[in-house]
């Protein structure tokens, strides 16, 4: 009897201990209830190449205030989306779990309404918004930045925002953001945009800011120069533009994860400086991709992708190099530059805002000596990638592609295969076959920065 009452006693202590640490679990903070700060790069005069080092000592007692699983960013849900009406008036209707601030506005040639909100983890049926209705014809959605979300609406003609609004939760059903949409002219919808987004305007706001001239930046302590080549890695697509997709991959997420590894196989060696135009799934405009290099000095910039080929155009496969030029090299290269270019007009850019051709006989020339480079490359990374890589049946190809429009950065352009090929989409999701291709893209960045030394210094 004595034994079964100690084995009571001992039984109850563990019940009330087990008890007392789940109460403490309930009642400590999380340390996660504020999103980490983001480090893509948002302004490239003051990217930094290189990632941050985690610490390297350890407390001397643990922390008891992190218990269990560290909790995810506390973002908004969006759980469903869906449109209503006609060709006259349609609705747009987001489903959430609280209420959210919103600001939404259109944007001309091609029509598109676009709608910005904080970030949000969008939890919606696969296929959600392929499928258009009335005035809509399609809509996406995704991150734009570091605590921000997007959707951008393709419309079937102008059409302007009439209402919206967001509903706070009642009746049982959640909280909802609605836009109301309603048929316009031409007419009344140009005169419907902000000022900035007037097509008509865009003149002579350029001319007004021209005048106001660039603000002179703080003197800085001097440094030291780090003369090492600059090398710009551009994974493409990324927030609300997902690229090609097929079998159940996107192509932002595929890049992505090759140029951060390209990045750190570069760096290893010490002897470049390399800066990616994004780090993470955020949409960064053509233009900017291109800013970053220019603003940078760059030495060399290489922007990563992966095709699809639709199944009405058959089946393609390997991996293919390219470089810019006026006119495409072949139809194939002038439907994935077309394909490409149009990045912008679904991340819901202002395409007016994109500068104007420069006619000038010293940018035409720098352009020459770029294009020069860049084809040198381009035959020093196809001579590498062969010996380890599979290669499209012509791997060196042309078109005009806006993100290698740098006029003095040597550019290409590399699709590492076809996402819609079984066999290249096995290879792309392969960390083996990423290090390999890895390894022999650097040693062409080897041999084209060997040689441009080699030829700088013999020039003096």
């Amino acid at each position: 009897m004595a034994n079964r009452a100690n084995h009571r006693v001992l039984l109850g202590c563990g019940l009330l201990c087990a008890a007392a640490l789940l109460c403490a679990r309930t009642i400590v903070p999380s340390v996660a209830e504020t999103p980490a700060r983001n480090p893509a790069i948002s302004n490239p005069v003051t990217a930094n190449p290189v990632a941050s080092s985690p610490a390297t000592s350890a407390p001397a007692t643990p922390d008891l205030s992190i218990v269990g699983t560290v909790a995810a960013p506390n973002f908004p849900v969006a759980s469903d989306a869906r449109l209503a009406g006609d060709g006259k008036q349609t609705r747009f209707i987001l489903d959430l779990d609280r209420p959210i601030q919103f600001r939404a506005f259109a944007l001309a040639d091609p029509y598109r309404v676009v709608v910005d909100i904080p970030q949000v983890s969008f939890k919606l049926a696969a296929g959600t918004g392929t499928a258009g209705r009335g005035l809509v014809k399609a809509f996406r959605y995704g991150l734009v930045m570091p605590g921000g979300s997007r959707i951008v609406f393709d419309l079937t003609g102008p059409a302007k925002v009439a209402k919206s609004y967001v509903l706070e939760a009642a009746n049982g059903q959640p909280p909802r953001l609605v836009l109301e949409l309603e048929e316009v002219d031409r007419t009344a919808f140009v005169q419907l945009l902000a000022p900035e987004n007037r097509p008509e305007l865009r003149p002579a706001i350029a001319d007004a800011n021209a005048a106001v001239g660039p603000v002179e930046a703080s003197a800085k302590p001097t440094q030291a120069p780090d003369t090492r080549p600059l090398i710009v890695i551009d994974p493409g697509h990324g927030g609300i533009d997902n690229g090609t997709q097929a079998h159940g991959e996107m192509e932002k997420n595929l890049v992505l994860g090759f140029g951060l590894a390209l990045r750190d196989r570069i760096e290893k060696s010490g002897k470049y400086r390399v800066v990616m135009t994004r780090t993470d799934d955020t949409f960064i405009p053509l233009n900017d991709r291109v800013k970053v290099a220019r603003t940078l000095s760059a030495a060399l910039f290489v922007s990563i992708h992966a095709d699809a080929l639709p199944k009405r155009e058959g089946d393609a496969q390997g991996a293919t190099i390219y470089t810019l030029s006026d006119k495409a090299s072949d139809a194939e290269a002038e439907r994935l530059a077309e394909a490409e270019n149009k990045s912008d007009a679904i991340g819901g850019v202002n395409l007016t805002d994109e500068p104007t051709e420069v006619a000038d006989i010293l940018i035409d020339l720098a352009q020459r000596e770029t294009k020069t480079f860049s084809n040198r490359f381009a035959r020093l990374l196809m001579a590498e990638m062969k010996t380890t890589v599979r290669m499209h049946k012509h791997p060196l190809k042309s078109a005009g592609f806006r993100v290698l429009k740098a006029p003095d950065v040597p550019s290409v352009l590399v699709e590492l295969g076809y996402v819609s090929n079984k066999g290249d989409l096995q290879l792309l999701v392969s960390e083996n076959w990423r290090n390999k291709t890895v390894a022999s893209m650097t040693q062409a960045i080897d041999a084209f920065f060997a040689k441009r030394l080699a030829t700088a210094g013999a020039d003096k």
